[in-house]
């Protein structure tokens, strides 16, 4: 007789690289609001091969076509539901690829627009109201999506402005925290900036800047102008980078009344040499490296991975030099003036696993900003890593919960 009963093939494993084990829970978490599915997940972390990026965007492109070739196959047999829920794991899954893809690579835009595409496509399947948006900025317009809820009520204009961070998109900003708030009757504005990835799809050279308020203005512009906005009730939440650009932008903007910080970042410097247990602006010019030495380090010194993040984050602050990007990023600071000025309700968000800098900023903002509530996920909550990407539904509950109460 057998000693054992065996229902399925799958297993349980992740990744040993921590890293993409992070990356593979960013994906697991998104099956909450439909941006993945559990089995393929874990079938992909079965395929790919830990701490290579080529393995892992190999893997997840072709699971990407997969899927978009099945929801459009759906689609035209008019099986409407089943293609919205195809496209956006499919959306999802080209994201995933465009995480990994170096900066310089034309397939990180390939990739990029076609999570677009994708996403669009499942717009167009569902009955919110929904419109591509593009925000003026000088010569080089932003993108944005506005959502509506189907079901809203004549007098519900709350609304929900959302900016993600370094490498999260407006795609997956709507199925991290958009269609739960969608689910609670506001009205939704998801935008990026100079320097994020949705940008950067069609600006690949547009770098980030520190004077994130220029960004919030013409967002607020666009929302004010339409019936449906409550000008006394408009929020803005900021995903993990976006913890920053929330902060300075509502430091700045007093048309925002009230702030969700997720997590808040007040010293991108700081929070960014924590990672890497020295600061390197503070480096020796003799041990400084350019954009085109890191195919030269030794692999010994810095894998693929690494390598592949230092050339992006230097690409993507606009310099040429490791030690140039960290002077810059000095820029990149809410000081304790600036906080000092938010008059609006505030909360601050934190994940208990996410180091001790984030947390100390976390701190910084509860007790600078005047009257700032904050909360900090645990482990049991399974919410204790960065942006709580292990459970989205949780981190949407405490956020949108406070800002149903501080709006009403």
């Amino acid at each position: 007789m057998a000693n054992s009963l065996e229902r399925g093939r799958t297993r349980v494993a992740g990744i040993a690289d921590p890293e993409m084990e992070y990356q593979l829970i960013r994906q697991l978490g998104a099956t909450r609001y439909g941006g993945a599915s559990i089995g393929e997940c874990l079938a992909l972390a079965r395929r790919i091969e830990s701490g290579v990026p080529a393995s892992w965007v190999a893997e997840f492109a072709a699971t990407a076509a997969r899927q978009e070739t099945d929801a459009r196959q759906r689609a035209a047999r008019r099986h409407t539901v089943s293609a919205r829920d195809q496209y956006l794991v499919a959306c999802n899954s080209y994201r995933a690829a465009e995480y990994y893809t170096g900066i310089a690579d034309p397939q990180h835009a390939v990739y990029g627009l076609k999570s677009r595409e994708c996403f669009l496509a499942a717009m167009q399947l569902q009955d919110d109201a929904f419109e591509i948006v593009s925000l003026p900025f000088g010569d080089t317009p932003l993108p944005a999506y506005y959502l509506r809820p189907a079901k809203a009520a004549a007098d519900a204009r709350k609304t929900l402005m959302i900016v993600s961070g370094y490498d999260g998109t407006l795609e997956e900003t709507w199925l991290a925290y958009g269609r739960a708030a969608l689910e609670r009757g506001y009205q939704v504005l998801l935008f990026a900036g100079p320097g994020q990835m949705d940008t950067m799809r069609f600006h690949p050279k547009l770098p980030f800047i520190p004077d994130t308020e220029r960004v919030a203005a013409v967002a607020l512009d666009y929302l004010l102008a339409r019936p449906e906005t409550d000008p006394a009730r408009v929020a803005l939440m900021g995903i993990s980078f976006g913890g920053y650009f929330a902060t300075r932008m509502a430091a700045h903007e007093p048309r925002i009344r009230a702030l969700i910080a997720n997590s808040p970042i007040v010293d991108l410097h700081a929070y960014m040499a924590s990672f890497i247990g020295f600061d390197p602006a503070q480096m020796p010019d003799a041990e400084d490296f350019r954009v085109a030495d890191i195919e030269h380090i030794p692999a010994g010194q810095a894998s693929p991975q690494t390598r592949e993040m230092m050339r992006n984050l230097m690409l993507r602050f606009g310099q040429d030099s490791f030690k140039q990007t960290y002077v810059r990023l000095r820029e990149f600071r809410v000081d304790e003036r600036d906080l000092a000025t938010i008059r609006c309700p505030a909360l601050g968000l934190v994940g208990s696993g996410e180091g001790a800098e984030p947390i100390a900023q976390f701190e910084r903002f509860r007790r600078q900003v005047a009257g700032a509530a904050g909360y900090t996920f645990s482990a049991e909550e399974g919410a204790e890593g960065h942006c709580q990407s292990g459970n989205l539904a949780y981190s949407a509950a405490v956020a949108l919960d406070w800002l149903d109460e501080t709006l009403a």
